[in-house]
């Protein structure tokens, strides 16, 4: 292996920033919005009723921008609010807060960024009628500005402004390494921005004026909408000319005339040792920034502040000034007037300043996250989970003091952020992160669900919360009459004055980070038959992942192994349908009807099952065509009818009873006596249409008459002249309160607004709908038609080809022009275009009252083209000149005023490989689902069935891979299989299905989160009882006196007990962890997680590792499984490091006491930090010290030693090789040699490198050393001792190098696939699996030199021919990042397939090109790219 691919599988999901920002609507565009709802439900609500006042109480609502390691997300916050009074009492499903019920987060767009996102600001300049701008800051020194355009329906790239390289070398001052990345904050009425950079220099990014930017061609289109805030130019201040030193916060404050800047730094910096004499070291220094002049004069500023101040927040009009958060304290700040709250004991005050207020309990607010929920109440996240409110109260001049009380307990967050007036939203790096509706003051309708005092805001059950009060520190209304002196202990409970804020959780986004390590067991419903790829389906990830109070055991799965009801055998099956029978006098919710018939297709005749208790074959006694395969069966009429279409001919059944057989004909000008029968290809229902696709590529309309429930014949004479042969159709049904395709009509302006309220007033009852015909033609030109009328109302000239942007051919003649000189370049590539058609279409809109449709192409190479329509007018400059255009005909200019003019689709990126050539007349692979397991999408079948979920407005897509290729696909929904599903396999077996309930589909892969209420540390699989042995360590709160007597010596403990005064002292308490080691099991039929059996660690003993290993008994010479734990005592600096070695056996019988038994149990200098086993002997890391034990049975007896660097953080073994990885020393490779019984070094790596985690790579007969560091790269390494440059073998050679861009924590390898694509591939090739800090899943894996030299001259490319996102230069991301420290560069053997995943994206034109530039073919590529998919498809 000389050559290694690395690919992201799961992407982050730990927040690290998130921001509130109006990005894809101004405010006065969303304030517009959301009047509308109180319009409609005006009449039968009375005026007092909280549902009338919603609307202006909750008022617009920004965008969350949200950035998870290089992964950016901004999401629109969709509420739900109350319609009508009639809710008052029934809050019973969820707390109606403010009028609404609930609330979630909808996707806008997503990228995947080539660097790590260090900072993020909004820019915003807080009026009406413009949008915000996003800012980000990446290494070194970069700054990208991001606004929404519309006309993408995406985020744009607006300015770019960067300071590394050789100009800017001097900013460095010969620095390399810095300790934090740039940082980046906003003016907060949008004149300015500022970033810190290299520590101390401050770059100042100047707006542009309103109406000015560099961009000059596109500007009047973009003046339609509202423009966003834009940076114009920037310049640098150097902060040391200002004397400042060690800068740790800086912010901009409201309420002067010009931006004024306030930076918190230390003047001359403190040490733990010296806090006694030399403690109050910051200040800060507030700079009123003019930045035409370039001039920065310091307006005023207060020393004198604690050493650990660490967080400036601008206090937000009318108030004003400047909070400065500490550890202990808490200060404001303004030009005028200051005053201090102290948290704790340990705040101190400088001498000769008045009495600072205390808080009545002691907290600590470092590492807190805040965010103001109202211009006097800022909101803290502390750093065990706490939620505190600290009100600044303000008498109308001046700031009064601070008042701080304790609120609900969350998640431990690592940002906060308060979108509108009404939700704020935690982000976490270590849980999922919470999206909560807040309000003051307790509405009527929460009331009853407030009993529940001691709940949390956690995110299981979205409850009411209400604040714990505590006597002493009301939270008080600043106008109440009575001033409450704030001593007074004595403050009625029952005080009205006191705001309470209720929280309600509304929504929560999955985050399985950090993944600190994982182990590869079972599934519950696996296969012990399965074999191949389909084996992979019977594994899973069991990860542990979050932190303290948040840890998880998370279950992380690729691919979905649906639950088995029921299988039966059934050969040569070409479809299946399930229809509803609604008989007239049973009215039931549309939807939770059951289905009445399965209709089964096979080759030659059909079946008919009745679906009730069971299901029973009743093809004998209905009267379907049972003698021919069906070709598509539905519901008509409401589901009143079922119409069954098949080669010859369709009929209608009501229930199982024909009303009328149709039979199709040609429509030639003879009669229909002598004309010839012609034979359906495919069909698309859609009530009350039926559209069908002939053999000969021509289409016939089955129209449907409501009043008699009878169907008619009908040819659509617009194709009837013209030539093409059309690849594939179907229908659209746009239905709902409001049709949304409409909306996109030229003349949407007449019927939206006023309309549509009007409409609402009598009830939602009748949907309208509107269908449409989607239509694509051999020549790859896509058309939509007005169903029955066949208007044409938008074309798009070639759908094949894939591009970004699809618009309406004939509203935009000027892009027509632009497309005539490219003919001649064209005709080169006709003959490889010419053979790719789309197969298949589907259009569909899923629930949700802002959902916009989606649409589907598959071509028959297996790509899947998806678009998501959005609505843009940029059109009204030149909609005058369309009819008058020279080449518009007559015909065109009355088309052009019912056309869908402002309809574009952009196009979604889809990870579905099924690579494969696709006949034209083969079942439809699309089937679309509205409810499986309370989930909607789509599932496509054929050879690599994906299941694709569509859970906020984004694709969820997950690989089923347990049973082989699939031929049909329906939705089952009766008494025995709710919300289920039912699929036949190629191999002629039908299975009906259930979705497991127990995973979360809506993440990258699937994912079950079982709570642990502690920190996993590390997790091991037992695979003979299938069983889980993991470190938890649980964090405990102790008095201080038990802490100090139990860490110290004995004769210490005497002078330590007399040091006590009686006081406050021996209060104090202390929190630490108290490990333990927990086996858990998955329980087989519940799939629920059981504890089975708790080993606990000493007092302060730390488990640090915990392995299953075999060792070779020498006494009775049999091969022994037994769990091996390894501990340290962490008990301070001065008491010299212990730590024990555990060996425990498992039971053998079921019944026994307990499950495991302690066998072995032996201290040892130095903690035990790795444990193998070797050929039966047992490898133990203790300290610096690796030793080799031989096991007798009752006691380990060492047989060879290696004396490691410093402390080993991993070790493998592999036959007799040993590979592991120091704190400090990188990495060492050994031997173990039986004869005389040693361990030899063979090589080490020369290089100093913080390893995270090690692993062998084996490719054939080839071996190679991986290793991951503290600067988020990793390196692959080889032994050579017959190369020179190896000092005869001392030295790893680097085999390659990269830079991951997170930490990865844990490598795993696993074999990889076979593929069909090589006969001679070899088959002794792993892969490495590996889990980052950041909740990452990716592989590395081993390639052949021929692909990699194809992908590697393809990667060269795609560097430069994709506009990537910011401007980033994903070759620089690869590059190895040292830190400043000395490295000598390796070879570049890896390939990125984060960079070749853009390939499929581009249009087809353009793969076409670049493949032809490296000298390759698409196809090509494109094999190579789902080879290697197959072979790394894990899990």
């Amino acid at each position: 292996m000389s050559y290694a691919a690395y690919k992201m599988m799961h992407w982050p999901t730990g927040i690290d920033y998130c921001a509130a920002g109006f990005i894809t609507h101004s405010p006065a565009e969303a304030a517009a919005f959301s009047s509308l709802p109180p319009t409609i439900s005006g009449p039968e609500v009375d005026v007092d009723s909280s549902a009338a006042r919603a609307p202006q109480r909750v008022g617009p609502t920004p965008n969350l921008v949200v950035v998870a390691a290089n992964v950016l997300e901004v999401y629109a916050v969709r509420t739900d609010a109350v319609m009508g009074a009639q809710d008052g009492g029934t809050s019973s499903l969820a707390a109606v807060l403010d009028g609404i019920s609930g609330a979630r987060l909808e996707l806008v767009c997503y990228y995947r960024l080539h660097g790590n996102i260090e900072s993020m600001a909004v820019l915003s300049d807080g009026t009406e009628n413009t949008r915000d701008s996003i800012a980000l800051a990446f290494k070194d020194a970069k700054v990208a500005c991001l606004e929404f355009d519309d006309s993408i329906n995406g985020l744009r790239t607006s300015s770019m402004h960067c300071f590394e390289g050789p100009d800017w070398l001097h900013l460095k001052r010969g620095r390399e390494s810095f300790a934090f990345g740039p940082v980046i904050k906003a003016d907060p009425q949008g004149r300015c921005g500022a970033a810190l950079f290299y520590g101390l220099q401050m770059i100042i990014l100047k707006a542009a004026q309103v109406g000015q930017s560099f961009v000059g061609e596109d500007e009047p289109t973009r003046m339609l909408s509202s423009a966003a805030v834009r940076i114009d130019s920037s310049y640098v201040i150097d902060l040391r000319h200002l004397e400042m030193n060690h800068i740790k916060d800086f912010t901009f404050v409201h309420g002067y005339i010009e931006p004024v800047l306030v930076i918190l730094h230390e003047q001359e910096p403190t040490w733990a040792g010296r806090i006694s004499s030399k403690n109050q070291t910051c200040m800060i220094s507030a700079f009123s920034i003019s930045m035409s002049l370039k001039q920065h004069p310091m307006i005023w500023s207060s020393a004198k502040l604690p050493h650990d101040a660490y967080q400036l927040l601008a206090v937000p009009p009318p108030i004003s000034g400047i909070l400065v958060i500490c550890a202990n304290s808490i200060h404001y700040h303004s030009q005028s007037t200051s005053c201090s709250l102290a948290l704790n004991s340990f705040s101190s005050q400088p001498d000769g300043s008045p009495e600072t207020l205390k808080t009545s309990f002691h907290v600590e607010l470092d590492a807190a996250k805040a965010t103001w929920l109202s211009h006097d109440i800022v909101m803290f996240s502390s750093k065990n989970g706490e939620i505190l409110l600290l009100t600044v109260v303000y008498d109308g001049r001046s700031v009064q003091r601070l008042d701080l009380m304790k609120s609900k307990a969350s998640i431990l967050s690592s940002g906060a952020t308060t979108l509108g007036s009404s939700f704020f939203f935690l982000g976490s790096h270590l849980a999922d992160s919470l999206l909560v509706q807040f309000s003051f003051g307790v509405p009527t309708s929460v009331l009853p669900d407030l009993a529940d005092e001691s709940a949390d805001i956690e995110g299981d059950p979205p409850f009411a919360k209400r604040l714990k009060r505590i006597p002493s520190d009301v939270l008080q209304d600043v106008n109440s009459v009575e001033e409450l002196s704030f001593h007074s202990n004595s403050v009625p409970n029952s005080l009205d004055s006191a705001q309470k804020i209720s929280f309600v959780v509304r929504d929560a986004l999955i985050n399985v980070g950090p993944l600190k390590d994982f182990a590869y067991g079972l599934r519950t419903n696996s296969d012990p038959n399965a074999a191949g790829i389909a084996k992979q389906s019977n594994y899973e990830l069991v990860c542990c992942s979050g932190h303290g109070k948040n840890g998880t055991l998370s279950a992380l799965q690729q691919s979905i192994r649906p639950d088995l009801i029921t299988e039966v055998e059934l050969p040569s099956c070409t479809g299946i349908w399930t229809v509803y029978y609604k008989s007239s006098r049973g009215i039931i919710t549309e939807d939770n009807e059951y289905h009445a018939y399965l209709i089964i297709s096979l080759e030659s005749r059909t079946m008919v099952l009745q679906t009730g208790d069971d299901l029973g074959e009743v093809t004998e006694t209905v009267d379907y065509n049972v003698q021919a395969s069906t070709i598509a069966a539905g519901n008509l009429f409401g589901r009143r009818r079922v119409i069954q279409v098949y080669a010859k001919g369709a009929r209608v059944l009501d229930g199982s009873f024909m009303t009328q057989e149709l039979n199709f004909t040609m429509h030639g000008s003879e009669s229909s006596l002598t004309s010839e029968p012609l034979a359906a290809a495919s069909a698309s229902i859609a009530d009350p249409y039926v559209l069908l696709k002939m053999v000969d590529g021509t289409v016939r309309l089955l129209v449907g008459d409501h009043s008699n429930c009878t169907i008619s014949v009908n040819a659509p004479t617009v194709f009837a002249s013209s030539s093409e042969r059309i690849s594939s159709c179907t229908l659209h049904h746009d239905r709902g309160p409001e049709p949304w395709l409409r909306k996109a009509r030229t003349d949407a302006w007449l019927s939206t607004g006023i309309g549509e309220a009007t409409d609402g007033n009598d009830g939602f009852s009748h949907d309208q709908s509107d269908i449409y015909c989607i239509i694509c033609f051999e020549s790859g030109k896509l058309e939509i038609f007005e169903v029955p009328s066949f208007k044409c109302v938008f074309s798009v000239e070639d759908f094949v080809s894939g591009s970004a942007i699809l618009s309406d051919d004939l509203s935009h003649t000027k892009d027509a022009v632009i497309g005539v000189p490219d003919a001649t370049t064209v005709s080169v590539k006709k003959e490889e275009t010419n053979n790719i058609k789309i197969v298949e279409l589907a259009m569909h809109r899923w629930s949700g009252q802002f959902s916009r449709p989606f649409l589907f192409g598959l071509l028959n190479d297996g790509t899947l083209l998806c678009y998501h329509a959005y609505c843009y007018d940029g059109s009204e400059s030149n909609a005058q000149c369309a009819p008058s255009s020279p080449n518009g005909s007559s015909d065109i200019d009355n088309a052009s005023d019912s056309r869908l003019r402002s309809l574009r689709f952009h196009r979604v990126s889809i990870d579905v490989s099924a690579r494969d050539d696709i006949s034209s007349f083969t079942r439809p692979r699309i089937t679309i689902f509205n409810n499986v397991g309370g989930y909607e999408g789509l599932f496509l079948g054929g050879p690599r069935p994906t299941w694709v979920f569509v859970c906020r407005q984004r694709f969820r897509v997950h690989p089923q891979l347990c049973d082989g290729p699939i031929v049909a696909f329906t939705v089952l929904h009766n008494v025995n299989c709710c919300h289920g599903l039912i699929y036949v396999t190629s191999q002629g077996f039908l299975k009906i299905c259930q979705l497991p309930s127990a995973y979360n589909y809506d993440n990258y892969w699937p994912v079950q989160k079982v709570p642990l209420h502690g920190t996993p540390h590390q997790v091991t699989y037992y695979a003979e009882q299938s069983l889980y042995s993991l470190i938890v360590s649980v964090p405990v709160v102790r008095p201080l006196t038990q802490v100090l007597s139990s860490m110290a010596d004995q004769e210490l403990g005497l002078h330590i007990e007399s040091d006590f005064t009686v006081g406050d002292d021996l209060q104090k308490v202390y929190t630490v962890d108290e490990f333990e080691v927990r086996i858990m099991e998955l329980e087989k039929p519940s799939g629920r997680w059981e504890t089975r059996f708790t080993i606990p660690m000493q007092p302060f003993e730390n488990a640090l590792t915990v392995r299953i290993v075999t060792l070779q008994n020498t006494t009775t010479k049999e091969n022994e499984t037994l769990m091996a734990i390894g501990t340290a005592y962490v008990q301070g600096e001065d008491v010299a490091a212990r730590g024990r070695v555990l060996l425990f056996s498992f039971s053998k019988t079921e019944n026994s006491q307990n499950l495991v038994t302690e066998v072995y149990s032996k201290e040892s200098k130095g903690a035990v930090s790795a444990v193998a086993s070797l050929q039966g002997h047992l490898l133990i890391a203790s300290g610096p010290k690796i030793t080799l034990n031989k096991w007798t049975g009752s006691e380990l007896t060492a047989v060879a030693f290696y004396d490691a660097p410093l402390h080993v953080v991993s070790l493998n073994i592999v036959k007799n090789f040993i590979l592991f990885g120091d704190i400090h020393k990188s990495i060492y490779f050994l031997s173990w040699k039986e004869q005389g019984s040693q361990l030899s070094l063979l090589a080490k790596d020369f290089g100093s490198l913080e390893s995270f985690a090690t692993e062998f790579l084996i490719d054939g007969s080839t071996l190679s050393l991986v290793v991951s560091d503290s600067d988020k790269n990793l390196q692959i390494f080889y032994y050579a001792p017959k190369m020179v440059e190896s000092w005869k073998g001392q030295k790893l050679l680097s085999r390659a190098e990269f830079h991951v861009g997170a930490h990865v924590s844990k490598l795993l390898r696993i074999q990889m696939l076979p593929t069909q694509g090589l006969v001679s591939e070899k088959t002794n090739r792993f892969a490495l699996v590996f889990g980052t800090l950041d909740g990452g899943i990716g592989c590395i894996a081993p390639v052949d030199e021929l692909t990699f030299r194809r992908l590697q001259s393809l990667q060269r490319k795609l560097v430069d021919a994709v506009p990537h996102v910011c401007g980033l230069n994903p070759r620089s991301f690869r590059h190895f990042k040292s830190n400043g420290k000395a490295h000598r560069p390796g070879p570049d053997n890896i390939i990125d397939f984060e960079l070749l995943s853009h390939y499929e994206m581009l249009s087809l034109g353009e793969q076409l090109d670049i493949a032809q530039q490296i000298g390759t073919t698409r196809s090509q590529i494109l094999s190579n790219f789902s080879d290697f998919l197959l072979s790394t498809s894990f899990l």
